[in-house]
């Protein structure tokens, strides 16, 4: 078994910090942000679990799921928004989940509102995802996925190293759309990581 550096215990306020974003708990105030952003198709067709119309009854629903994880400190994964420094509007959301003592893996995605994309939001909190996976969990491989057609998520994944591994046909139902989807499985080795 992995030696897992980070006491899972510890999740309740977590915090991490880039240069221009604070990624943290969920919290009640959180509402109005996590609906402006997933209240877009263009950004709710990419996820599986998230229906579109996003409503404040889906809103507050997941925000008191994590909230309730947080407590009970479940320690399989972290659910975290992602805000600005600069002031305080949430502008994405990004978990680390299923993870795998033993084998020392971890899942995970991250979205962000269409009104800050090309902006390197995604890309600088992705880049904390894996520094923390890696450097603070102890994790030795990270394994993701993404839409067959989200040429974004490709793109940024492959920035950090990530390799495609394989394709599950009509594996998710998403949702947004109502559709089956096929998901693109990538993984990241601790030694393949860019940084």
């Amino acid at each position: 078994m992995l030696n897992i550096q980070k006491d899972f215990a510890k999740k309740i306020n977590m915090k991490l910090e880039t240069d221009r974003l604070i990624i943290r708990n969920w919290k009640e105030k959180d509402v109005d942000d996590l609906i402006e952003g997933l209240n877009n198709f263009n950004v709710s067709k990419w996820l599986a679990a998230v229906p579109f119309p996003y409503l404040k009854g889906n809103a507050e629903e997941w925000i008191q799921y994590c909230i309730n994880n947080e407590a009970e400190n479940n320690k399989n994964g972290f659910e975290f928004c992602i805000e600005l420094k600069s002031h305080p509007k949430v502008i994405g959301g990004m978990s680390i989940s299923a993870i795998n003592k033993l084998n020392g893996t971890s899942g995970g995605g991250i979205w962000i509102s269409e009104k800050f994309h090309r902006k390197g939001y995604g890309k600088e909190a992705f880049a904390e995802k894996i520094r923390f996976s890696f450097e603070e969990l102890g994790l030795r491989k990270l394994e993701n996925g993404f839409f067959d057609g989200n040429e974004s998520s490709k793109l940024l994944q492959e920035k950090f190293g990530y390799k495609i591994e394989g394709k599950r046909r009509k594996k998710f139902f998403c949702l947004a759309d109502g559709e089956f989807k096929d998901e693109i499985i990538t993984g990241l080795l601790k030694e393949e990581w860019i940084k």
